[in-house]
């Protein structure tokens, strides 16, 4: 059994337990250019190129979700390049400036934070060429440093990009480069670090990267991060308490034999785990301290 989850893993799809379903779909597809890829009952699905980036799940049934519970800090999309990223960044300067929160340049990468209209976060990034990266051991040297977003904007936001936003969202074409589009990482609020370290990384299997003061950021295969767990507005809480937000934290492996291994690793440090395997796939659920949902699984064949 190997200890730690394979290099090529990769954060899936997120999901969202939201109210309002017609204006959440109307946001991340009108405001950051997802495209719908599926629907069923109560569930509207994006991302690009036919690829889930973002499920969305009508449940108005749920309470909003309190700030002060462990849950979702934020979840990451990765655009392929700066020009992306500004096309994006600059849709939402257009129509939701109110929900633009921030940004930093963190050295391995440049971002840009803001909250959805039910108060999910989003950040909105472009890494840094990997050559860039400095280590100091096996921890990559990060920061937050002050990122102009109207400098960022007029370095590269294109012509052809502007022409794309004046163009009503019904008749845009595909949005050139648009099917690198990934979720880089999922950020969460946690009650403890040092917990969340013991369950993500010493038993889950993915490898420390970085600890700053009150943070943790955890990756497999010499990523910056694929998730990381804060307590900068959480320190002490406990189980997550029911509400709307984040579903469960996806985490995609490419073979059956790494969710096996992780659960075993798991069953080991006796968590409860529901493994389902198949012909040609394979998936585990455990809930991690604070009650979120953790899924690991093998590619989607459909």
């Amino acid at each position: 059994m190997t200890e730690q989850l394979p290099a090529d893993t990769r954060m899936s799809q997120v999901a969202l337990d939201v109210a309002d379903l017609d204006l959440m779909t109307r946001f991340y597809s009108d405001v950051l250019l997802l495209e719908p890829v599926g629907q069923a009952e109560g569930t509207v699905s994006l991302g690009r190129g036919g690829q889930e980036l973002v499920v969305l799940r009508h449940r108005p049934d749920l309470p909003r979700g309190e700030r002060r519970s462990a849950g979702l800090f934020h979840t990451a999309l990765l655009h392929p390049d700066a020009g992306m990223l500004a096309t994006v960044l600059a849709s939402v300067a257009t129509r939701n400036p109110e929900l633009y929160t921030g940004s930093g340049d963190h050295l391995v990468s440049q971002a840009f934070y803001l909250d959805d209209p039910e108060g999910n976060g989003v950040e909105l990034y472009v890494d840094r060429p990997r050559d860039q990266w400095t280590w100091n051991g096996d921890q990559v040297q990060m920061d937050t440093l002050y990122l102009d977003p109207n400098a960022f904007l007029s370095d590269h936001l294109t012509d052809e990009a502007r022409d794309f936003l004046e163009t009503a969202p019904d008749h845009r074409p595909a949005l050139a480069g648009s099917e690198a589009q990934v979720v880089g990482h999922v950020h969460l609020k946690v009650g403890q670090t040092a917990l969340a370290k013991d369950f993500y990384v010493d038993t889950l299997g993915f490898d420390v990267t970085a600890e700053l003061p009150g943070a943790l950021f955890v990756s497999a295969g010499g990523y910056h991060h694929h998730m990381a767990m804060n307590t900068w507005g959480t320190a002490g809480v406990g189980l997550r308490a029911p509400g709307r937000g984040h579903g469960p934290v996806s985490i995609e492996v490419p073979a059956g034999d790494n969710v096996a291994d992780a659960a075993r690793r798991l069953t080991a440090r006796g968590l409860s785990v529901a493994l389902e395997e198949g012909a040609l796939t394979a998936r585990l659920s455990v809930e991690d301290p604070w009650g979120n949902l953790v899924t690991v699984a093998t590619p989607s064949l459909g």
